[in-house]
């Protein structure tokens, strides 16, 4: 009944901090306000009768603290590394008939955790395996951490914090500096949970999975280690994935581990075997480096021997053209590999790497493939040539240059026009609020644009011509394909609004797209056409808005684009019956829930379309703002108050402008 409850607090911390998400930071509900309250004491009622309270809870306020410095604290026994083997068979002869418990050895930075009466009170770094970091402020931010646990003696475990790759790949990309970026999430954790302001890794999403109970006061295991892992799991920590395994059947879960490689989220450099009985695994003592109880496996690199027959060279969003050597296909680790990063100029000529040479090749962790050695390299004389480094930009055309930063040379395009530079637009380009193409990721774009398949944005209504490619892809196929192209197809149909504010054009939001193609009467040529005067006229325009519209719209290459762009879409331009623009020069602000609007974005569709404006706060041009709470102390009922400025709630509005809830709403394409 303990677990029971713990999955189901799980579950509704989550839930519960995912609407919260959406309400505040997405303008959308995915639950009414009586439902979450209901939610909100069902978990209360749970944390009291389990005695979990995770770290991510709503009903706790983790509070943040800046130190000058991380105190470093001794541990009270020193924390040895484990020998290692990459022989299975050699895994399966140290069990010696015992019974064991097998388990992924993570990559991330190991903590030792320290409860007394049921709350955490400590929590230290390994360090060098005798003193560590005490990082215990920086604990309570870890996501999935228990706060507070049902048992009341000390209990004193091992875990290893990290970060997963998905949210490695999300911090990492917000990282314009390319040589700023983490190397690694094992990198990205270690820096995210030592740092001085438990803020910053509160942003992290460390997560803590328990590896090891070193001693639980008082508690009687039956001298299991299985039994301690099952304890560890009622106490509400997530632990890492084991199983109990004896000579007989070792052999076949190692297979097992080694089939999830491919797909596991979390950071792993192999498995840990510990004997099951932990009597006597403690009788066996220890070596000078390592105690005897445990011992890590590391999957052995496969190489394979092929030939280099090309280096192409990808161009990134940031300017960075990397090397990505191509060679003939080869089977590694159950998959057949062609191509592997050569990551910059430094490692090519460190390789002194030539077209047909012979190299090695492996996977790195069994997922990343590399370049081992070049056979060849070696025995090349001064007067054979290494592979020739462009001196232009394989997407735009544009000149090359060496950088070195750190000793580390790159190549770098030059172009500030560079389409691999405009990620950032494309990305912007298929996003929810302009042309809504589901399946485009930022990764998946800059996969695009490495490939070649994209230059501008009708480039997108075109990746029929890449078929082949693209369903060859790693995380795609023929389904994931049609999805997408049916995704395209369907962001052919769209508004002028939305193809505005698609272009990325500087100040022109979704509000301002919305506006301007008002003023215009939805003509896209008056757009192009209107200079810098008559745009600053327009009331919430200005200079600034108006000189970045027409030095966009005037550009010579941008007509093009457009134009090629208008080609490929079928652009509804909305009735505006004369006298329809009653709310013309008004603007609102909204806040709470709504009853006869499904969202607040709902409500601002129709509000516009009425030629009026919705805002994000109350100032004294606000006409009303709009809540069915209108009795609230609120921050923007008072300052309504305070301002002068009606407080109505949505029907008496509704009533009072002329709105209503049925087809006023713009299709959401």
């Amino acid at each position: 009944m303990q677990s029971e409850n713990i999955e189901r607090i799980k579950y509704l911390v989550d839930l519960l901090n995912r609407a919260s998400r959406a309400y505040y930071a997405q303008d959308r509900e995915i639950m009414s306000n009586l439902e979450y309250d209901r939610l909100y004491e069902e978990l209360q009622d749970l944390e009291t009768r389990t005695g979990v309270v995770l770290s991510g809870s709503p009903t706790v306020s983790v509070g943040y603290e800046a130190v000058d410095e991380l105190p470093k604290e001794r541990h009270a026994s020193p924390m040895l590394s484990l020998d290692k083997t990459k022989d299975r068979e050699a895994l399966r002869d140290w069990l010696q008939g015992n019974k064991g418990i097998i388990s992924w050895k993570l990559d991330g930075l190991t903590i030792v955790l320290t409860y007394r009466e049921g709350e955490l009170v400590k929590a230290v770094t390994r360090g060098n395996g005798e003193i560590g970091e005490v990082i215990t402020n920086n604990a309570r931010t870890f996501v999935n951490l228990p706060l507070k646990i049902a048992f009341q003696g000390e209990l004193v475990l091992r875990g290893e914090a990290v970060i997963s790759y998905a949210d490695f790949e999300k911090i990492n990309s917000g990282i314009e500096d390319v040589e700023a970026r983490y190397k690694n999430p094992r990198n990205l954790c270690s820096g995210s949970v030592r740092q001085l302001n438990n803020e910053i890794t509160a942003g992290r999403n460390v997560r803590l999975y328990a590896f090891s109970l070193v001693s639980a006061e008082g508690a009687d295991f039956h001298n299991s280690r299985e039994a301690q892992f099952d304890f560890l799991q009622e106490q509400g920590f997530q632990v890492v994935e084991h199983y109990l395994v004896g000579e007989e059947n070792i052999l076949e879960t190692l297979e097992g581990f080694e089939g999830k490689i491919g797909s596991y989220d979390i950071p792993s450099d192999g498995l840990v075997l510990t004997y099951e009985d932990i009597a006597y695994g403690q009788s066996l003592g220890r070596t000078a480096k390592f105690p005897r109880h445990s011992i890590a496996f590391k999957w052995a690199d496969e190489l394979r021997e092929t030939t280099l027959k090309e280096i192409e060279w990808s161009a990134s969003r940031t300017g960075l053209i990397n090397p990505i050597a191509v060679f003939e296909p080869v089977e590694l680790e159950g998959t057949t590999v062609s191509r592997a990063s050569v990551h910059n100029i430094s490692i090519l000529r460190g390789l002194r790497l030539g077209l047909g040479d012979r190299i090695t090749v492996y996977k790195a962790n069994m997922i990343i493939p590399q370049i081992a050695e070049n056979l060849t390299g070696a025995d090349r004389t001064e007067e054979e040539e290494m592979v020739e480094i462009p001196q232009v930009c394989p997407v735009c055309g544009g000149a090359t240059q060496i950088r070195q930063v750190n000793e580390v040379q790159s190549l770098y395009c030059t172009n500030e026009k560079c389409a691999a530079k405009q990620i950032k637009a494309f990305t912007l380009f298929v996003s929810r609020d302009a042309m809504n193409i589901d399946g485009l990721s930022e990764a998946t774009l800059e996969k695009f644009v490495d490939l070649g398949f994209l230059h501008e944005f009708a480039d997108l209504f075109h990746l029929d011509r890449h078929r082949e490619e693209i369903v060859g892809m790693e995380g795609f196929g023929e389904r994931s394909y049609q999805n997408l192209t049916a995704s395209v197809d369907r962001a052919r149909k769209t508004t002028l609004p939305r193809v505005i504010y698609a272009l990325g054009i500087a100040n022109i939001g979704v509000a301002n797209a919305k506006m301007l193609c008002r003023h215009f009467g939805y003509d896209l040529k008056q757009m192009q056409e209107a200079d810098e005067e008559s745009l600053s006229a327009i009331e919430g325009v200005g200079e600034v808005i108006a000189a970045a519209f027409v030095n966009y719209m005037q550009d010579p290459d941008n007509i093009r684009k457009i134009e090629a762009l208008m080609a490929e879409l079928q652009v509804e331009v909305p009735k505006v019956e004369e006298g329809s623009q009653t709310l013309a020069g008004l603007s609102f602000v909204i806040t709470g829930s709504l009853k006869n609007f499904a969202s607040r974005s709902d409500l601002k569709e129709a509000i516009e379309q009425k030629g009026g404006k919705v805002t994000g706060s109350v100032t004294g041009k606000t006409t009303c703002l709009i809540n069915n709470d209108v009795t609230s102390s609120s921050a923007k009922n008072k300052k309504a108050r305070d301002l002068g400025v009606p407080v109505v709630s949505e029907e008496d509005f509704m009533s009072q402008y002329g709105i209503s809830a049925g087809g006023e709403v713009e299709d959401a394409n």
